[in-house]
């Protein structure tokens, strides 16, 4: 592909999309994608992130705000103008046309000369590993080769940005594994950037630079992946992402000989150092988040900090999942799969202090902890 000067980078600025009934799909939404960068729109069905796209690709209008590619305002701008290529979740290939008639077909509609057309297939071809297929119809392809086909027919448009709106969610999960390194690879060998949209978080994360977490139309935070995995800024990120979701303990705070946490019934109850936590007061009402992985069996030397039963065990080859039944609410605990407790068993387990987090029990906001 070749190399372009052209500004590429999308911003959005205050954002908004209000339908006639009166419905707020999108609520004051500011990001920037930098050129070159993949950016990812994650969130649960109907949080405004496939809106977000139409409202970059120009197939939605902006109710309010602004919406720039490159240096350019594209509000008021045709989708045929914007310079954008999108790839949806339906492939929608021509059954009668071949590979290579499929890729070039825009290219005809916009009068591009036949050998520049040949150029442009050729090369995308050959980066998507295509050139045996040109002459073959969609029906002769397989799931994934049929979406390569897509993504080519994106890429010879050598288009400024490069939207991409679910686009992996009808192939199986083999699929769907080698078609995100496939499109890791291109976008590392293309440069191009990238908007991406996915409810799937696995999906978010390996490919992501970026993550925008988007719940009811309104952004929840922006970050690396590591960032919003390991430094959620609310409940909501903290649940979304990660697999299983950080395991949630309501209860208070106390200064009872230090700062501890008491877990609604008093099953779990946590001494806190108090400098790690400087903007929390006593009496506080907060939800204790830890994630699976640092949640461990208690060993006869170990303070055990909760007693529970265990209710399930999901082995996952070398590590297992146990579901930890302690007064009204379920822990989940990684452990070594061949350390597994049976079922019913009365398990001690432990929390690693240095990993846990604090949410606000009323506004969900993460609760700032002290690094050192």
């Amino acid at each position: 592909m070749r190399e372009t000067a052209r500004k590429t980078g999308v911003r959005l600025e205050h954002v908004w999309k209000i339908y006639d009934n009166g419905y707020v799909a999108v609520e004051d939404v500011t990001f920037e994608v930098a050129e070159g960068e993949f950016m990812v729109l994650l969130g649960p069905s109907g949080c405004g992130k496939t809106t977000l796209l139409r409202l970059v690709a120009g197939l939605e209008t902006a109710s309010r705000g602004t919406i720039r590619i490159g240096d350019q305002v594209v509000n008021d701008v045709p989708p045929r103008d914007r310079d954008i290529a999108m790839v949806f979740q339906n492939y929608a290939l021509y059954p009668h046309m071949t590979v290579y008639e499929n890729m070039a077909f825009g290219l005809k509609l916009r009068r591009v000369p036949k050998t520049e057309i040949d150029r442009r297939v050729r090369a995308a071809a050959r980066v998507l590993e295509l050139e045996h297929l040109l002459d073959r119809r969609p029906h002769q392809l397989s799931g994934g080769q049929r979406q390569r086909v897509a993504v080519g027919r994106a890429i010879v448009r050598e288009p400024r940005v490069f939207l991409f709106d679910e686009p992996l969610s009808n192939l199986d999960a083999r699929l769907r594994v080698e078609m995100r390194a496939e499109l890791a690879r291109l976008h590392r060998e293309l440069g191009r950037t990238v908007l991406y949209v996915t409810h799937d978080q696995v999906e978010a994360m390996t490919l992501g630079q970026r993550i925008v977490v988007l719940n009811k139309g309104r952004v929840q935070q922006i970050g690396t992946p590591l960032e919003v995995y390991h430094q959620p800024a609310n409940r909501f990120v903290a649940g979304f992402i990660g697999n299983p979701p950080m395991n949630f303990i309501e209860g208070r705070l106390e200064h009872r000989d230090g700062l501890r946490f008491v877990g609604k019934g008093g099953q779990v109850q946590l001494m806190l150092n108090a400098a790690d936590w400087p903007k929390v007061r006593p009496g506080q009402a907060v939800t204790l988040g830890v994630r699976p992985e640092a949640v461990a069996l208690a060993t006869v030397e170990e303070a055990a900090v909760m007693r529970g039963q265990v209710e399930t065990v999901e082995v996952l080859g070398a590590v297992a999942h146990l579901y930890v039944r302690i007064g009204e609410a379920t822990v989940v605990a990684q452990v070594d799969a061949s350390v597994r407790p049976a079922l019913a068993q009365e398990v001690a387990l432990r929390i690693d202090l240095d990993r846990i987090h604090l949410f606000d029990a009323e506004t969900g906001q993460a609760l700032p902890r002290a690094r050192s």
